[in-house]
Parts: C-alpha cells; sequence; structure tokens
C-alpha cells in the first residue's frame, strides 16, 4: 500500500514520526512569529510586498514592506498600507492630504434637543486620501463605492517603517504561477521524508 516510500521510513516510524514533528514545529514557529509581529505592530498583515509599480521611485514591485499601526493619526507625506472594502489585496500609497472631522456617535442621533450632548458623544476621525507616487490621480477611484476618504481606524493595514528591496518577489512569483506552490510543497514534503538525523 505505501510501496512508493523508501523501506527505511516503513521500518522506522519512530524517524518518521520525528520528521513529521519536526516540519510541524518549522510551520508553527513560523505561525508564531507571524501573529507576535502582528500583536507587537497592532496590524493584522505586519508585512506586505509591494505588487504594483505605483509607488516607484521610492518602492519597486517586490519590496517587502514592515508595517506599524500603532499611531492615530497619519501625517502627509507618510506612506499607508490600507484595504479596500470588498477586495482582498492591501494597496500601498502616501498620504496627500489629511484632515481630523467630528462625528456624531450614533446613539447621540436619537437624543433630544434639551438632552446634553457631552464630549464623549463625539469621536474625532481622521481622514486620508491617497496617492501613488507614479499615478498621475489620486485614489478616489479605488476607495469602495461612495467612499471619499480613508477611515484611519477602519481602513488602514499599517504605515510603512522599513523595507528590504526585492525579497518579496518570491511571492509575486508563487502568486502569478500558481503552479510553483505545488512544485515547492513537494519539494518542501520530499526534503522532510529524506531528512536524516
Amino acid at each position: 500500500m505505501l510501496s512508493f516510500l523508501p523501506p527505511s521510513l516503513l521500518h522506522q516510524p519512530r524517524q518518521t514520526a520525528l520528521q513529521v514533528l519536526n516540519f510541524a514545529l518549522v510551520l508553527s514557529t513560523a505561525f508564531m512569529l507571524w501573529k507576535t509581529l502582528s500583536v507587537l505592530s497592532n496590524s493584522p498583515s505586519p508585512i506586505v510586498v509591494v505588487l504594483s509599480g505605483s509607488m516607484e521611485p521610492a518602492f519597486q514591485r517586490g519590496d517587502l514592506l514592515f508595517l506599524w499601526n500603532r499611531d492615530q493619526t497619519a501625517e502627509v507625506g507618510e506612506i499607508v498600507v490600507y484595504k479596500v472594502k470588498g477586495k482582498d489585496i492591501p494597496i500601498v500609497h502616501r498620504v496627500v492630504r489629511s484632515f481630523h472631522t467630528v462625528s456624531r456617535n450614533p446613539l447621540v442621533q436619537g437624543k433630544s434637543k434639551t438632552e446634553k450632548v457631552g464630549a464623549a458623544d463625539t469621536a474625532p476621525k481622521t481622514q486620508l486620501l491617497t496617492k501613488g507616487d507614479n499615478n498621475i490621480a489620486d485614489d478616489t477611484e479605488l476607495y469602495a463605492h461612495g467612499q471619499s476618504y480613508l477611515d484611519r481606524k477602519e481602513d488602514i493595514i499599517g504605515s510603512v517603517r522599513g523595507y528590504v528591496p526585492a525579497v518579496g518577489y518570491v511571492t509575486i512569483m508563487l502568486s502569478e504561477h500558481p503552479w510553483l506552490k505545488t512544485v515547492m510543497l513537494g519539494i518542501m514534503g520530499v526534503m522532510v521524508v529524506l531528512q536524516r538525523e
């Protein structure tokens, strides 16, 4: 039944189990590192890859960006990564306009005119307009339907705090050529099976 496996693996189940556990340890360690970075940076995606040339010359396609999302505001000139509602791919662009608005808490709208509205009833919001350095127009066409500006708290994944050039190009290759994922997983599986202490 398992004739495709080398005979040494069939006769040494302890060795095989150890190799499988080592592989699981590598995967779980990578996952724990990702989650730790997520918590420290307060970002669901603390590392992203630049997928297009819209930020050239600042960032090239394939650059790996490190994000930080603990700031409450974003200043003009700052490079941020945001997600558009309904789309999966994050966008890396520069803030070209930033302003604060005070929005009413929805719970307050039902109060009568005679009731006092306190400071806790209003919440300041930071609104942002972004644009790619290599683009002619701003990003209003990229935002969700009916959205003119990004909300700092809701839409921004993080601000760019560092980068490594070209390292993320492997990710681009894997997304453009899905068969490469299968090949890489196959090679990793064979290496685990054939690994000896």
